[in-house]
C-alpha cells in the first residue's frame, strides 16, 4: 500500500555516476505523474551513497540509503501503480534489472557489445523489458545506459535497431528526470563558482570535497564510533573476511573509536577452537588489533531471557514443521500450522528444547514477523534451535539450545555498544529483520551500513567448496598457496601492506566487486620490488656449460644485492672461466654474436656443440668484458660453481587457479571446472648466497621473477614459490589457455565461435537464413545481433580499449524518435 504522505528523496548532483542519481529520479518522476501528491526531490551535497529516501509515513520511519534501496522502496510501496510488474515473477526480474543497471557504468569495454546484443535480441519482439507495460526495469536500465559512455557510443552508431528504438522511447519518457539532473548540476556549478570568487568554501560544500569515504558512515561522531568484526570460528579467514575486518578497523580508527572482535560461536556443529585460534593469528598477521575481544556465547544467558520475552509478548512461537516443509511454506508465503500456538504451549515446547529431550529436538522457535512479506527474510525466521549432542568448544554441554546469528547479532550489537554494524550487502534483505528485533526488544538502535562483497576471478570463496578441495586432497591444506585464505595468499607472497592498500583503494563500494588478480599482485610488486634482494637461479635440466677464453682466473667479489637499494647489503658473486647458462638462452645465441653476461661484461659466442636432439651441450666463448653493453641485444644471467661456494639445489614452484572458469554461474557445478593440474615444479640451482635466507623471505631471481622461500627441508632442495607480478599473461588461467577456454584461448577463434553461435541462434527463428550458419569464418553480423567478434570489427576504437575519447569520435547517427513500438508477442 502506498504511503499516505509522499516520501522525500535527497540526491547528490555530484555523485560518481549519473546512474546513481537517475535511477531513483526516473522512477520518482514517472510515479509523480500518476500520484495525487508528487514525490519530493531535494538536492544536497554529500548524500550517503548519492541518494537517500525519508518515508513520509509512518512518523519516525528509518531512512533508506543508496540508489538501489531507494528504487526498491519506491517499487514496493507503489506496487499498485504497476511499476513493479504484475506478479512475483515480474517483481524478481525487476529487482535483478535494478541491480544490473548500477553495474552498467563500470561495464568493461570488452563486454559492452555483448550486453548491447543481448538487449537488442531481448527487445526484438518486445516493447518493454518486463511484461507488457513500462516498469521500473525499463527506467533502471535506461538510467544505467545514461551513465555508460561506451553504451551511449554504441547507441549513437545506430547498429542495434530494437535496442535503439526502446531507448529512444524511454528517453522521451524520462526527459523530465534528465532535465532535473542537468538543472541541479548547473545550479551546483554556479554555486561553486560563486564560492570560489568569494575566496572560500562553505560548510555545506565541505563533505563533497572530501576524498575520504568517511561521509558514507551515517551519524558518526568522533570518539564515539564502535564497530565490530564477527567471524564464525568454523573455518579460516579468506579475502572476503579480510575486507570486512580492514574496513571495520579503518572506521574505528578514523573516528578515534573502538573495534570489537566478536566470535559468533552460535553453531557448535561447525565450530572448533582450532579455527578460533587460527582467526586470531590471521587477524594479527593482517595488522587488525581489537580494542575488545568477545564471544556471542558470553551472552547466551541474556539471549535466553530475550527470547523468552519475545515469546511472552506473542512475538515468537514454537514450531515442529519439518525443515523441507518449512522452507516450502516460507517460499510460498504460507503460514505454519503452529503459528497460532499459545504463549503457554510455546514456553512448554521451548522448555523441552532446553532439556534436549527427544520431543524437544523436533522443535524450534520462530519469530512471528510475517507470513507473506515480499522480503522472504521477514517470513517468520527461525531464531532458536536445539542441538543437544554437540559439545560447544567454550560452554561445553551447558546449553542444548542455541540462538541463530540473525537473532543474536542485533541483540549483542546493541548490548556491546556497537554504533555501526558494517556488513556485506548480501545481508541487505535481513536489515528489516535486524530492525524488527531491536524494536520488539526495545534495545538501543544500531546503524547498519552495507558494502559490496569483493570477489576475484577464477576464485571460490565458499567455505563449503573450499572444504571440498581440502577433503579431496586437491590442495595441501587451508594454507595452500592456491587458496584465497589469508594464510594461502600470504604463503604465495602477498604482503599485508598490499592487501590493506588494495582494500582501502577499492573503498566501501555498495556494488559487488569482481576483481582480476592482476590488480592486487601489481600493487604487491610495487611494494616488494624496491626492497627484495636479487639472486640468480638456472634450470637444472639441460643447463649449458660455457668456457670463456681470456677470462681471469676464478675469484669472488662483493656486489650489491639490489643495485637501486644499497641499504640491503652485498652478496658474494663467484667469477670463473667456466660458467653455466640456461638452455633457452644458449639456443638463442648466434655464432660470433656479442652477448652481455649480467654483472660481469660482454663476451663473443665463438662455437656451439649441439646434440642429435638439437640441444646445446657446450659453448666456447671469448671475453670482451670492456665491450659496450648498450649495444648488445641480449643480457643473460649465469652461474659459476666453486668448491668454496657450491651451487645450491632449489625447487621452483608455480601455480594455476583451482578452477578454469573466470566466474561460475549459479547453475554451474564447480566440480566440472576443477583445473586438472594446478601445481608446477622445476628443479634448478641457485647461487650460494641463498643459504642466508630463512623461510618467508622474499627475493627476485634475475630474469625469472619474484619468489618467496616457502620451506627449508632437512634434506632435499629448498622450495621457492613464485610470487605473481601482476602481468596480464600471468593472471590468466594456464589450463584455460592450453585448452582454448576462458580468457586464455585464441581471441580470434573465440570471436568466430561467438559470431557463429549468435548467427545460428538467429537463424533458428528464421528458416530462410539457416544455410548461412554453416560458414565457420567471416560470419556477417545482422542488424541487431552478432557476437563479440562482429562487434570488434564494427567498433575497433571501442573494443581496442582505447578509451572514452574515441567514443566521442563515432558518427553521431541518431535513432529516430518516431519509430513505432511493436506489439508484444509473448
Amino acid at each position: 500500500m502506498a504511503a499516505d504522505i509522499p516520501p522525500t528523496i535527497r540526491l547528490d548532483a555530484a555523485a560518481k555516476t549519473s546512474t546513481t542519481v537517475l535511477l531513483p529520479l526516473a522512477i520518482a518522476h514517472y510515479l509523480s505523474e500518476t500520484l495525487p501528491q508528487p514525490i519530493h526531490i531535494e538536492w544536497e551535497g554529500g548524500i550517503q551513497q548519492g541518494a537517500s529516501l525519508q518515508p513520509g509515513t509512518p512518523e519516525g520511519a528509518q531512512s533508506v540509503y543508496g540508489p538501489e534501496d531507494v528504487a526498491k522502496w519506491l517499487v514496493n510501496n507503489y506496487a499498485h501503480t504497476g511499476i513493479g510488474g504484475k506478479d512475483q515473477a515480474h517483481s524478481q526480474q525487476i529487482s535483478s534489472q535494478i541491480a544490473q543497471a548500477l553495474s552498467l557504468p563500470t561495464l568493461p569495454f570488452a563486454s559492452v557489445a555483448g550486453e548491447s546484443d543481448k538487449l537488442d535480441d531481448h527487445l526484438a519482439l518486445r516493447t518493454f523489458l518486463v511484461g507488457h507495460s513500462l516498469t521500473a526495469a525499463d527506467l533502471a536500465i535506461w538510467a544505467g545506459i545514461k551513465g555508460s559512455p561506451p553504451l551511449m557510443g554504441l547507441l549513437k552508431k545506430g547498429s542495434h535497431v530494437h535496442f535503439g528504438r526502446w531507448y529512444s522511447h524511454l528517453d522521451t519518457i524520462c526527459k523530465g528526470a534528465s532535465a532535473a539532473l542537468v538543472e541541479a548540476k548547473s545550479a551546483k556549478s554556479k554555486a561553486a563558482s560563486a564560492t570560489k570568487k568569494e575566496g572560500g568554501a562553505t560548510a555545506g560544500n565541505a563533505p563533497m570535497q572530501s576524498k575520504s569515504f568517511d561521509v558514507f558512515l551515517p551519524s558518526a561522531k568522533d570518539g564515539e564510533v564502535v564497530t565490530r568484526f564477527p567471524p564464525e570460528p568454523s573455518g579460516y579467514l579468506h579475502l572476503g573476511h579480510t575486507k570486512a575486518a580492514i574496513l571495520n578497523q579503518y572506521f574505528a580508527r578514523q573516528y578515534h573509536g573502538r573495534l570489537i572482535i566478536r566470535f559468533d560461536d552460535t553453531n557448535p556443529s561447525k565450530e572448533k577452537a582450532e579455527y578460533q585460534d587460527a582467526i586470531i593469528e590471521d587477524l594479527a598477521l593482517l595488522g587488525i588489533k581489537a580494542d575488545q575481544q568477545t564471544f556471542t556465547s558470553d551472552y547466551f544467558d541474556v539471549l535466553y531471557q530475550m527470547v523468552i520475552k519475545l515469546v511472552k509478548q506473542g512475538d515468537a512461537y514454537a514450531d515442529d514443521t519439518p525443515q523441507e516443509d518449512m522452507r516450502a511454506q516460507r517460499m510460498d508465503g504460507l503460514p505454519s500450522a503452529r503459528r497460532d500456538l499459545s504463549v503457554e504451549d510455546t514456553l512448554a515446547r521451548f522448555a523441552e528444547m532446553c532439556t534436549g529431550s527427544e520431543e524437544g529436538r523436533k522443535w524450534c522457535l520462530r519469530a512471528r514477523m510475517s507470513v507473506d512479506d515480499p522480503n522472504k527474510a521477514m517470513r517468520d525466521p527461525v531464531i532458536y534451535r536445539c542441538n543437544a549432542d554437540t559439545v560447544h568448544h567454550r560452554t561445553g554441554t551447558q546449553w542444548k539450545v542455541y540462538p541463530t546469528y540473525d537473532f543474536a547479532c542485533p541483540v549483542v550489537d546493541s548490548l556491546e555498544g556497537v554504533t555501526h554494524a558494517l556488513r556485506t550487502n548480501e545481508y541487505r534483505d535481513r536489515n528489516p529483520q535486524f530492525a524488527w528485533f531491536i524494536e520488539k526488544l526495545k534495545l538501543r538502535n544500531v546503524e547498519i551500513w552495507d558494502f559490496g562483497r569483493m570477489n576475484f576471478q577464477y576464485t571460490l570463496l565458499s567455505k563449503r567448496k573450499l572444504t571440498w578441495f581440502v577433503d579431496q586432497g586437491k590442495v595441501t591444506g587451508w594454507d595452500d598457496p592456491r587458496f584465497p585464505t589469508v594464510r594461502g595468499i600470504r604463503r604465495r607472497g602477498m604482503t599485508i601492506e598490499a592487501l590493506q592498500q588494495f582494500i582501502l583503494a577499492t573503498g566501501p563500494s555498495q556494488q559487488i566487486i569482481n576483481m582480476e588478480w592482476d590488480q592486487i599482485w601489481t600493487l604487491n610488486k610495487r611494494i616488494i620490488d624496491p626492497v627484495v634482494p636479487r639472486f640468480t637461479a638456472i634450470v637444472s635440466a639441460d643447463k649449458v656449460k660455457c668456457t670463456i677464453a681470456g677470462a681471469p682466473p676464478a675469484h669472488e667479489k662483493a656486489v650489491p644485492k639490489h643495485k637501486k637499494n644499497l641499504d640491503i647489503g652485498n652478496k658474494t658473486t663467484v667469477y670463473d672461466p667456466v660458467i653455466y647458462v640456461e638452455q633457452e638462452d644458449a639456443q638463442s645465441f648466434a655464432i660470433d654474436e656479442e652477448v652481455t653476461m649480467m654483472d660481469w661484461g660482454n663476451i663473443y659466442v665463438r662455437s656451439k656443440e649441439v646434440d642429435q636432439a638439437g640441444k646445446v651441450t657446450s659453448i666456447e666463448m671469448e671475453a670482451n668484458f670492456d665491450g659496450d653493453f648498450k649495444k648488445t641485444k641480449k643480457k643473460v644471467h649465469w652461474l659459476a660453481d666453486s668448491s668454496s661456494r657450491p651451487l645450491i639445489p632449489v625447487e621452483l614452484l608455480d601455480f594455476d587457479y583451482l578452477i578454469t572458469k573466470p566466474k561460475l554461474e549459479e547453475d554451474d557445478k564447480f566440480e566440472d571446472y576443477v583445473t586438472p593440474v594446478s601445481e608446477f615444479k622445476v628443479d634448478a640451482v641457485a647461487d650460494a648466497n641463498i643459504s642466508e635466507l630463512k623461510e618467508g623471505d622474499k627475493i627476485q631471481f634475475e630474469r625469472n621473477g619474484y619468489y618467496i622461500l616457502d620451506k627449508i627441508p632437512s634434506s632435499g632442495p629448498r622450495k621457492f614459490i613464485k610470487i605473481p607480478d601482476g602481468k596480464v599473461e600471468g593472471a590468466k588461467s594456464k589450463a584455460a589457455a592450453a585448452s582454448g577456454q576462458g580468457d586464455g584461448g585464441d581471441p580470434e577463434a573465440k570471436k568466430r565461435q561467438a559470431a557463429a553461435e549468435r548467427a545460428a541462434k538467429k537463424a533458428q527463428g528464421n528458416p530462410e537464413k539457416k544455410q548461412k550458419t554453416n560458414v565457420p569464418k567471416g560470419v556477417q553480423k545482422q542488424q541487431g545481433t552478432g557476437g563479440a567478434g562482429a562487434a570488434d570489427k564494427a567498433f575497433p576504437e571501442l573494443m581496442s580499449g582505447s578509451g572514452e575519447d574515441n567514443i566521442k569520435m563515432y558518427a553521431m547517427k541518431r535513432v529516430a524518435e518516431d519509430i513505432p513500438t511493436p506489439v508484444t508477442s509473448e
